[in-house]
């Protein structure tokens, strides 16, 4: 299955290397140079992964991305911008992004985090774990999660630190262990990135009514606490 790739990026001598390099990587792959036609593209078309430059001529990427995750978009989206500095970083992953990436940067270190993501957002496993009126429900085959009936629409980080969590529940799960598993080798960024996950991943958690709560081991890491029912 060939991955479609969404490159929002004004500055054309940026924007034709990373689509010639995606497209030798077999992507199929979209460009546009404004915030407003990269949400036209994602609400009209599927959509894998958004490449997302913040220094847009008609709006700020970090609206884009937060646009994107309120009207439902779940597939990867990597910020790529000259703003580098560790505020910029956990407010974009604050807005809803995965990743990441300061420029300048080498196109052999993009394509390792592009296909990191991608891998991120493929379906691994078809079995569900938990149940209940009240309680959590993940379908790993479909990556999706339900409070109840209603489903609770998670990033694709948010998804995996779940999956992980439920996996190991009542148990602790080290930051190490999250870290390695959900970013893998190729992160290099901040561990603020975890913490900023976690704490969307609780408040949408919360809002969805669910019993389950994720917990922080002070020093140690974090519990998916709560009896699954059923």
């Amino acid at each position: 299955m060939t991955h479609h790739v969404l490159v929002v990026e004004d500055e054309a001598d940026i924007a034709f290397p990373l689509v010639r390099t995606l497209e030798r990587d077999d992507y199929t792959v979209t460009w546009v140079d404004h915030g407003k036609a990269a949400l036209d593209h994602l609400g009209q078309t599927p959509t894998d992964l958004v490449i997302l430059d913040l220094g847009l001529p008609d709006m700020d990427g970090l609206d884009v991305c937060k646009s994107a995750r309120n009207a439902g978009y779940e597939g990867g989206i990597m910020i790529v911008t000259a703003r580098g500095d560790e505020l910029d970083r956990v407010v974009g992953l604050d807005f809803g992004a995965d990743d990441y990436l300061a420029k300048p940067f080498g196109l052999a270190e993009l394509q390792a985090r592009v296909r990191a993501l991608l891998r991120r957002s493929a379906p691994v496993r078809s079995e569900s774990s938990g149940s209940g009126t009240s309680g959590l429900r993940i379908d790993e085959g479909a990556r999706r999660v339900f409070s109840a009936n209603d489903e609770v629409l998670l990033t694709a980080k948010e998804f995996d630190v779940l999956a992980l969590l439920a996996g190991h529940r009542d148990n602790v799960v080290s930051r190490d262990q999250l870290m390695a598993e959900v970013w893998d080798e190729n992160w290099y960024g901040s561990t603020k990135t975890l913490d900023v996950t976690i704490g969307r991943l609780r408040q949408k958690l919360e809002d969805a009514g669910v019993s389950e709560r994720v917990v922080a081991v002070r020093g140690v890491g974090f519990r998916l606490e709560g009896a699954a029912d059923g």
